[in-house]
């Protein structure tokens, strides 16, 4: 047999890496863990790994019993789904599903190595909004979990191009192997349709703008900071809100800074309202919503986590509706939020809010 060839690790210049290929130790956290203890421990999220959100209060609320069968709608990087398995205690099923081709192979491979198999497990590549037919095929389930936020490690990687922090073509599938990317999309669009899906699917309050310039460009826009440098050319000379001029005063330096993190926010949003449109986000969470009641078993416990205003109003909405016809006996009157000590250890806890509800 022909001796494999030793393939040394990326080296970089400077003391620290910049680029996500380069960070070698967080990228395989189960051989460095002290090093990715100490960038968690900072605050930050180490790259390729995704720390789960709100674990001990889905776990209050899911109050899952050994020999209950569950489902994690969405598994990513395994964290909640780890933790349920914990609480079954080697008695019961957990399901996960999962659309992304190339993260659940890898989450699958660590959840089998920490001894779960299939007589506890399985892993689904599916679709959330399908639960139907898993639950008929299994027969229904005690505990939902549905975490509708983009794990960090697809937001990290360049190549999935998620974010306008790092250049990379501008994809932002969940499954990279169906469906058009956002560049495609943007080079087939409408400046009244692109108007309406950054209000709709983002609030953007400088849609008009945004949209306008983006129409009018010549060329295509294929990658990340294209299209992070076309939303900076509308909002060049738009006029500041009154929060950020007043704090900007008459500094020339504040206000370069100020209109700087206009641009930052409004470049997410505008990322965020394309990759719900391209992935259907919208249509798949009403499809889902619809289906969780006969999902469900009698005294089935649901928990969602939403990460947008336009996510939480659908949930918000369906829970009380179900609840209005008496298929659900108690749902949650109020929002949970993460506590302030989550949200110091993890950034991207600011904006969550979970759901819950059981069926009657």
């Amino acid at each position: 047999m022909e001796e494999q060839k030793h393939k040394r690790r990326i080296h970089y210049s400077g003391k620290y890496p910049r680029h996500f290929a380069e960070k070698y130790k967080e990228l395989n956290p189960e051989k460095y863990g002290e090093e990715v203890a100490h960038v968690i421990a900072k605050g930050n999220t180490p790259a390729g790994m995704h720390i789960p959100i709100m674990v001990e209060e889905i776990l209050d609320v899911l109050a899952i019993q050994p020999g209950e069968q569950g489902f994690d709608g969405t598994l990513g990087y395994g964290g909640h789904t780890l933790a349920m398995l914990d609480k079954l205690a080697g008695q019961g099923w957990l399901y996960s599903g999962d659309i992304d081709p190339i993260e659940s192979k890898k989450t699958e491979a660590r959840i089998r190595d920490k001894g779960f198999g299939e007589e506890i497990w399985q892993l689904r590549n599916m679709n959330f909004c399908q639960i139907d037919e898993l639950a008929q095929e299994v027969g229904g389930f005690d505990f939902v979990l549905a975490d509708l936020g983009v794990s960090s490690m697809q937001i990290d990687n360049p190549e999935r191009g998620f974010t306008f922090k790092s250049d990379g073509p501008l994809d932002l599938r969940l499954n990279p192997e169906a469906g058009i990317t956002a560049a495609e999309r943007l080079a087939d669009i409408s400046k009244e349709e692109l108007t309406g899906m950054l209000q709709e699917n983002a609030d953007e309050p400088y849609a008009a703008e945004i949209a306008r310039q983006i129409t009018r460009r010549r060329w295509p826009i294929k990658t990340t900071r294209e299209l992070y440098d076309e939303v900076a050319k509308a909002l060049a000379k738009v006029e500041l809100p009154p929060e950020m001029k007043e704090r900007a005063g008459y500094s020339t330096k504040k206000q370069a800074l100020a209109r700087e993190e206009l641009i930052k926010k409004s470049s997410a949003r505008v990322f965020q309202a394309l990759r719900i449109d391209i992935n259907h986000e919208y249509e798949v969470l009403y499809e889902f919503m619809e289906k969780l009641p006969e999902a469900l078993r009698s005294g089935g416990r649901a928990a969602i986590l939403t990460f947008h205003s336009g996510e939480d109003r659908i949930v918000k909405k369906a829970f009380k509706s179900f609840f209005q016809q008496g298929i659900y006996r108690e749902i949650s009157q109020e929002v949970i939020r993460p506590s302030k000590e989550e949200c110091y250890r993890n950034s991207r806890a600011h904006s969550t809010k979970l759901r819950w509800a059981i069926k009657a």
